[in-house]
């Protein structure tokens, strides 16, 4: 594509990388951390960012080398070939994408019920998480617009927002609270980080925004770095005045709203409820977001022949089957897994396509002119992630395994079965 036709500038493209990263994930993942890492959960955020900017930097190089809105998909296909392994890893990539799904709808009926009495009710919990779905679904098929022009202004509200929660609220952190003798051991903050990983994993979309942004070769490696970089430090501020402020009994309680808890000290009640409103429209939007890019990456992978030809047809512009199919699979994670099985398997999930990517870097080292030794750690660090992750959830949580095995397997076989039978 030619400079002219390119009309994104650097901070679009920082807006996106931010964008998707502080979307729902945060809300969602908070109170995982802090139950398993306690007064560390300020390190898990910052091990787990650790791997995102390490990932980043295989995004970064193979963005500039292939401009493509594919992605991903498009990176894996350029190093492995259109072949069982890079159709069965696209696969794992849209499967993925419906766990954020179930993941940011969890987290909007958890805030939600903040607004009735009575505690936690599973039946209205079920109402939430099916209508703000099935309502992000509608919006999709019949204002396309709508969510692409309000995801900047989205964006803007949930940084502002954690940002002020930060400053206010430093004043009142305990250090005490964040010492290390309040520190889990390094295997459990490890995981701890591995679990809330998902909340990282929207740093990747920049790629897809590849093909509109300005002057690529030097603003896509900067608009990875400083989008993960910033999100990185706003995490792990965000983590040490949640722990430092709140009582650990407390978030322990509240935990699948632990962010609005922690804004009570410095704000009252009003900052609970400016919190708990901003995470509804922060998870309603994140929701809205990946439906939208979901859809036409089932579309993008229809017409590439890796899912069935009814996902590569669309109406106006809006592949509206693609919306029906991952609405309909990602109200039934949502409504039978709980929020931290489906981090893991969230977590799992990027893990995986993140080593891949990376060893498809390594891969085509020569030809995206990258350093040998930051991509071979790149890929160390991601597979040892994904390990120790699977290890400790295999022993603690095996239903999430088993559920992230069968996607993989799903993937595979559906691929074997399709690519090989059916589509040829």
């Amino acid at each position: 594509m030619t400079q002219q036709h390119r009309s994104m500038g650097l901070l679009g493209a920082i807006s996106i990388g931010i964008g998707g990263m502080v979307g729902g994930g945060i809300f969602a993942v908070l109170g995982e951390a802090v139950s398993l890492a306690h007064g560390a959960t300020a390190v898990a955020f910052l091990f787990a960012g650790s791997v995102a900017l390490l990932t980043s930097y295989a995004y970064a190089k193979l963005s500039v080398a292939y401009q493509n809105r594919g992605g991903t998909v498009v990176f894996i296909d350029y190093a492995f070939g259109h072949d069982l392994l890079s159709s069965s890893v696209n696969v794992m990539l849209w499967l993925s994408y419906l766990v954020t799904i179930a993941l940011y709808a969890s987290a909007f009926a958890a805030y939600g019920q903040t607004f009735f009495s009575g505690g936690y009710n599973p039946w209205l919990a079920h109402i939430l998480i099916s209508g703000v779905i099935i309502c992000a679904a509608v919006i999709n098929v019949v204002s396309v617009s709508f969510v692409s022009k309000s995801e900047f202004t989205m964006v803007l509200i949930k940084v502002l927002l954690l940002i002020l929660i930060v400053v206010v609220s430093l004043p009142y952190v305990s250090m005490d609270k964040i010492a290390p003798t309040h520190w889990e051991s390094p295997l459990t903050i490890v995981t701890a980080g591995m679990i809330i990983f998902v909340a990282y994993e929207g740093f990747e979309l920049i790629a897809n925004a590849a093909e509109d942004i300005k002057n690529p070769t030097s603003n896509l490696p900067k608009a990875f770095y400083i989008s993960t970089v910033l999100v990185i430090a706003l995490y792990v501020l965000i983590s040490i005045v949640t722990v430092g402020v709140v009582p650990e009994a407390q978030l322990m309680q509240a935990k699948d709203y632990a962010l609005a808890i922690a804004a009570k000290p410095a704000l009252g009640d009003v900052g609970f409820t400016i919190v708990s409103v901003a995470a509804l429209l922060s998870t309603f939007s994140a929701i809205n977001a990946t439906i939208y890019g979901n859809a036409r990456l089932g579309y993008f992978l229809a017409k590439e022949g890796e899912l069935p030809q009814l996902l590569g047809t669309e109406k106006r512009n809006i592949p509206s089957f693609d919306i029906l199919v991952i609405t309909l699979l990602s109200l039934l994670l949502a409504n039978t897994i709980e929020l931290t099985e489906i981090a893991i398997i969230g977590s799992a999930g990027f893990l995986l396509i993140f080593a891949i990517v990376n060893i498809a870097a390594y891969k085509l080292v020569d030809d995206i002119q990258g350093n040998k030794p930051l991509l071979i750690l790149a890929v160390l660090a991601s597979v040892s992630a994904l390990i120790t992750l699977l290890i400790y959830t295999y022993a603690h949580n095996p239903k999430a395994i088993l559920v992230f095995v069968l996607f993989v397997f799903i993937s595979i076989v559906f691929e074997l079965f399709y690519g090989r039978l059916i589509r040829k």
